[in-house]
């Protein structure tokens, strides 16, 4: 391992410390952390580091992916222990080999994790290793720790360990200059948690019904591939695999029943759509790749998601009139399912039948509603559609419910625009601001929809949201710190 990747290896190994043993050797799952990290606290933590997270990430926005990957990790969460506020989980558009976690119930995986797992159970088998490292309370029994040796606030300790997940260079200075641990004794809480994790990670995994011995595959198949590469991926430097590790991982899955987790056809279609919408491969030669997936009748692939990645494909390269044949067939046989009414959308929003996107959506939500996607998507389609005023009921609704969604701000500013809202169009410029981070932008322009608001009752509720997003800024710049 090289230097600088033996001093990121340092950066992320510093993000954990040793849980407690109780006296039968169990991890103790108790509130250790919670003097210098209390609950509430470290929610709030995790909702400054999303913000953080979209402000310095290329975090992806793509509500079919996210509602696919938040189900996912939901399935694994229902068999948790000590859940203990919402979980959050970010998609990363990065092709490289990762997984973190942080406060507060907030789990990334970057997209290169669909590239490489070959099934929804490794997949399922990374994220429940990190929902226990925020279970467990892993950073914020490091953080306490911490704050016992060192002259930082937690706010300090708290800031140097997001800067070191969302940008490894600078969080290593912030680590080294702050904490001065040795090298050893970092990797140490490292291994530590590693294994707790994926002690307990296992257990989540087999009672959601995956398979097992996924775990063990998906590890063997890491250190098998970069067992002798001069840089291997950030998540071997962060989740180091001992040959030990491995061996454990594949003996502790001969403790739980066997189960061949069916194959997923939702992972596959995940799988293709990161394939096509974020990765640099051209349309064209993913057109040739998934029209021969499809053919092969004992594939990697199932016929029906490797006919939707040749659909995605066609519609990347402007091909709409050869991929609708494609998405109609697959709508016929998958009636609602969300990766194909999104595809069916673009493609005719793509040749302006908006109104055939906006009955189509309006049907699916008697059979999905209040659903993400396909309230995005409506609005959207009501948007090209001209349908102003219909757009912001529906978003306006939504948004009641779900106010941390940047995406739907972002498409209700654009409904307050030509409404000459300028009021309404201002709040929502601000809300976009704050959950991306830019907290000074989001003041001036909440201050601008509050001095604009004619109502009364408006500007009071603007003003309340005013001091709200003026808490946030400080919160954050302590998480900056």
């Amino acid at each position: 391992m090289g230097f600088h990747a033996t001093r990121l290896a340092l950066a992320f190994s510093l993000l954990f410390m040793a849980p407690t043993q109780a006296a039968n050797g169990l991890p103790d799952i108790g509130t250790a952390g919670v003097s210098a990290m209390s609950i509430e606290r470290e929610a709030r933590f995790g909702q400054a580091f999303t913000r953080f997270a979209r402000a310095n990430q290329p975090v992806i926005d793509d509500p079919v992916l996210n509602e696919y990957v938040t189900d996912l990790g939901l399935k694994l969460l229902s068999q948790a222990d000590a859940v203990r506020f919402p979980f959050q989980f970010l998609l990363i558009n990065d092709d490289t080999i990762n997984a973190s976690a942080f406060l507060g119930g907030v789990v990334q995986l970057h997209t290169g994790l669909f590239l490489y797992a070959e099934n929804e159970s490794e997949l399922a088998s990374v994220i429940a290793h990190e929902i226990t490292h925020v279970t467990q309370r892993h950073i914020a029994r490091y953080l306490e720790a911490q704050s016992r040796s060192t002259p930082l606030t937690v706010a300090g300790l708290v800031g140097s360990v997001a800067l070191a997940l969302v940008s490894p260079q600078a969080g290593m200075a912030a680590l080294q200059t702050t904490l001065g641990l040795k090298m050893q004794s970092a990797i140490n809480y490292t291994r530590d948690n590693e294994l707790e994790a994926d002690r307990i990670g296992l257990r989540l995994l087999s009672n959601a019904g995956f398979n097992p011995d996924s775990m063990a595959s998906f590890f063997q198949k890491l250190a098998d591939k970069y067992q002798f590469a001069s840089t291997p991926p950030p998540m071997l430097l962060t989740h180091p695999l001992p040959t030990s590790r491995i061996a454990e991982a594949r003996s502790r899955a001969q403790d739980y029943p066997k189960s061949q987790h069916p194959a997923s056809l939702d992972f596959q279609l995940a799988k293709a759509r990161v394939m096509v919408r974020f990765q640099r491969n051209s349309g064209n030669e993913l057109h040739l790749f998934f029209e021969q997936e499809a053919k092969q009748t004992n594939g990697a692939w199932q016929t029906d998601a490797a006919r939707y990645g040749q659909a995605l494909a066609l519609l990347k390269i402007n091909k709409e009139d050869l991929a609708r044949p494609l998405l109609n067939e697959l709508a016929s046989r998958h009636r609602n399912n969300i990766f194909i009414l999104d595809a069916l959308t673009d493609l005719d929003n793509a040749q302006d039948n908006h109104q055939a996107a906006i009955t189509r959506l309006q049907q699916a939500q008697q059979q999905l509603p209040n659903n993400q996607v396909v309230m995005i998507n409506l609005a959207d389609s009501m948007l090209q559609a001209g349908r102003y005023a219909e757009a912001v009921t529906l978003l306006d609704n939504y948004l009641r419910r779900n106010p941390e969604n940047p995406l739907a701000w972002e498409l209700i500013a654009q409904a307050y625009r030509p409404l000459s809202d300028e009021s309404a169009f201002r709040q929502a410029q601000a809300e976009v601001a704050a959950l991306k981070g830019r907290y000074d932008l989001a003041v001036d322009q909440m201050e601008i929809a509050a001095n604009l608001s004619k109502d009364s009752m408006q500007r009071a509720r603007l003003g309340a949201r005013l001091i709200q997003l003026r808490q946030q800024q400080q919160e954050w710049e302590e998480l900056r710190k």
